[in-house]
């Protein structure tokens, strides 16, 4: 029973009950007091009742379906095509098809995502996470995105950029089976997350020579503050590490920041051979600062091997990845950060907003045998009809250096694009 209504009651008794209070004797009145006592009692028992059957019902779960479609156009020339003498190229595709569903329940929740290609659908993620500890940690079950790199972790709907770096492209394997845990400390700006996941990324197959599970072990803590909207200070460090089992390492790393190029630019294996690996560990740092519509942010990180057979020319060998992005909204709109997630996305209810964003990279998959060098710039621009509608425009330039650029490239160690992308969140 509501408040209200308790209190009403206990008026009405209590007006009854005093309305001839005049014309009673002490003894009288004493009892009318006595009785008036139990009846509120009886009301609040009421209550009490009503309000633990309503707790054990279970709430309403909330439901809902979305998706998004990414339409892209590449023309590319020089190292992006040389396996056809570096001419000029060109192709129309969907570079992201997606829909997901999701819901909640209690301390639960669910997310679906799904992408389809011709003829195939792709389970992305499949997600249960459990959030019903008090002051505790979230757990999440299922096919998850590993929580490695900043820019890795960004959805491709709030990415300045067509494509993500190559750093996160070579060292984030993204989405993968496993269970994980994270929390945020609000009274610090920290958070931490740690997962326990099957490796079938990078060349392995998930299993090793006796069928046994290759695991992956990935952290990240991060620390931020965020005093108000559009300031933002933020710095992380993640490490992983990964069985391989006696794979080979997948031998290109990176495309080059382009998608569907006749070239992956970024590769150890040019001009030599493939390794088989027993483990693989990488690690990275990120910062990122927000002063308003600008953003800056970079990061740093290494991959280092254990071949197996100790003999190898790689064993030990590493390999070393960064960038240096920054991205402005000339219209004055300022990205949001979530302090839970420790990433950031697009502006909320962004309209007819201009941003502009530029992004230089480096990849060294290169040793003293073998493999490619390469460094990309690019420069973007995105218009922003509403939050669900986006047009982009990428400028991109490459260049392949190490030793295995005449392997991989020959002579055109230089290459050119133009990328464009209209998306349709819904």
């Amino acid at each position: 029973m509501p408040r209200l209504t308790l209190l009403a009651a206990a008026t009405a008794v209590a007006f009854t009950g005093f309305a001839n209070a005049q014309d009673l004797t002490p003894q009288e009145l004493q009892a009318q007091l006595t009785q008036l006592t139990q009846e509120v009692n009886q009301l609040k028992q009421q209550q009490a009742a009503n309000a633990t059957a309503t707790s054990s019902k279970p709430s309403a779960s909330a439901f809902e379906i979305g998706g998004r479609i990414q339409l892209d156009y590449n023309l590319f020339n020089g190292a992006y095509n040389a396996e056809h003498n570096g001419s000029s190229a060109q192709d129309i595709f969907p570079r992201r098809v997606r829909t997901f569903v999701e819901g909640e329940l209690q301390d639960w929740d669910y997310k679906l995502l799904l992408e389809f290609a011709e003829n195939t659908a792709e389970i992305v993620m499949a997600r249960m996470r459990y959030s019903g500890f008090e002051n505790g940690p979230k757990l999440q079950f299922g096919k998850l995105r590993e929580d490695i790199s900043l820019d890795a972790l960004t959805s491709s709907n709030h990415i300045a950029l067509i494509e993500r770096s190559s750093l996160a492209d070579t060292m984030s394997p993204y989405f993968r089976w496993g269970v994980s845990a994270y929390q945020y400390f609000p009274s610090t700006g920290l958070r931490y997350a740690l997962g326990v996941y099957k490796n079938d990324a990078f060349g392995s197959d998930g299993k090793d020579e006796i069928d046994d599970l290759n695991y992956a072990l990935s952290s990240r803590v991060t620390w931020s503050q965020a005093k108000e909207p559009g300031q933002v200070l933020h710095a992380g460090l993640w490490y992983s590490a990964r069985q391989m089992g006696g794979d080979d390492l997948s031998a290109s790393f990176a495309r080059g920041e382009l998608r569907e190029t006749n070239t992956r630019l970024i590769n150890y294996v040019a001009g030599g051979e493939t390794t088989a690996i027993d483990n693989l560990n990488q690690a990275g740092l990120e910062l990122a600062f927000q002063h308003k519509a600008l953003l800056l942010q970079g990061e740093y990180a290494q991959r280092n091997l254990t071949t197996q057979d100790p003999q190898s020319v790689l064993d030990g060998e590493r390999y070393q990845a960064y960038y240096l992005q920054a991205s402005y909204f000339l219209t004055g709109e300022q990205r949001s950060y979530s302090k839970g997630s420790a990433v950031f996305s697009q502006p909320k209810g962004v309209t007819d907003a201009w941003e502009l964003a530029a992004r230089f990279s480096s990849v060294d998959a290169s040793s003293d045998f073998q493999g490619t060098k390469a460094q990309t710039y690019t420069l973007g621009v995105s218009y922003y009809f509403n939050p669900k509608i986006k047009v982009m425009a990428n400028y991109i330039h490459s260049s392949v250096d190490g030793a295995g650029t005449i392997a991989l490239v020959g002579n055109e160690d230089v290459g050119d694009a133009f990328a464009a992308r209209l998306q349709y969140v819904f």
